[in-house]
């Protein structure tokens, strides 16, 4: 790895192929995957900053100690209409976030009906503006 600076890094290029990586303390920076099948592949103790997925069907990820501190997630859902893979019935599986630290995040212009929130610590949440925790006094007030 001592040359890893170096501007002569071997380019392997495997392409309309069936292979099986087993990559072990490699550097692989400013590779890319494109239109390419992974399914049950797995990713551990790795560094990929600045990794972008898109146009990806990512159904049963499970993100595991992970630290995504300014991660961007958007436009996420079923392909819209006009879309190649779009299909009127297809109905979106529920996410499941469990022992996350969300502190300080922003959810914009998401669907989040049925969204169940339990156990959580709700101070300084908000929902367009109105403290959460003023609601449920409020309500169990009532």
């Amino acid at each position: 790895m001592e040359n890893a600076a170096s501007n002569n890094n071997e380019r392997i290029t495997i392409k309309e192929s069936q292979k099986i990586l087993d990559v072990k303390c490699a550097m692989l920076n400013g590779s890319t995957l494109e239109q390419v099948m992974m399914n049950n592949a797995s990713f551990k103790d790795v560094c990929i900053t600045g990794l972008k997925i898109e146009d990806a069907n990512l159904s049963d990820l499970e993100i595991k100690y992970a630290q995504l501190g300014g991660a961007y997630i958007h436009d996420i859902g079923m392909p819209p209409e006009g879309h190649p893979a779009y299909d009127p019935n297809a109905k979106q599986r529920p996410l499941k976030f469990e022992n996350c630290d969300l502190q300080g995040s922003t959810i914009t212009d998401c669907n989040l009906s049925n969204v169940s929130i339990s156990d959580c610590n709700l101070s300084g949440m908000k929902i367009n503006g109105i403290e959460v925790t003023d609601l449920l006094k409020a309500y169990q007030q009532k």
